[in-house]
């Protein structure tokens, strides 16, 4: 009897069928999904990649530009303060007596100190907006990508 019991219970069990068709569909649903995400994906890498190139241009266009702008600044403090030096020089060489001497060197000393603190301030105003002009395309770049993460 147990013969019988057993061979009826082996008939009465169904085994899944594999249906390859649909497995080829799923397969190709899920390849065709990776495929349209690894494009997108490289769709934003390629625009993150172009808008970061172009803040970089700007940025080195920008600090040629302030280069030049302190080089400019730094050449004219410089003939200033040479143009300075001749002509106290000169005023030295002309002085008739000890006492003029010691005032002609302490009018200079006067105007080089106040002249020196002006091109102080003045490299200082022209350096911070320098700093501010290169940085401002990698803040603004850097900023839209944060946006661009948080959207995402």
């Amino acid at each position: 009897m147990s013969k019988t019991k057993t061979a009826e219970t082996i008939e009465n069990v169904e085994f899944p069928s594999f249906d390859a068709s649909k497995a080829t569909d799923q397969i190709r649903a899920f390849a065709e999904k990776g495929v349209e995400q690894s494009k997108e994906a490289y769709v934003k890498l390629k625009t993150g990649a172009e808008e970061t190139q172009k803040a970089l241009e700007s940025t080195f266009e920008t600090a040629k530009t302030v280069s030049s702008d302190l080089s400019l600044k730094t050449i004219a403090a410089l003939r200033a303060n040479a143009e300075a030096g001749f002509s106290h020089l000169e005023a030295l060489i002309g002085a008739k007596s000890l006492s003029e001497v010691v005032e002609l060197q302490t009018a200079f000393l006067r105007k080089h100190v106040e002249t020196t603190v002006e091109q102080a301030k003045d490299f200082q105003t022209v350096a911070s907006k320098a700093a501010e002009d290169v940085s401002k395309p990698i803040k603004t770049a850097f900023e839209k990508a944060v946006q661009n993460i948080k959207a995402a």
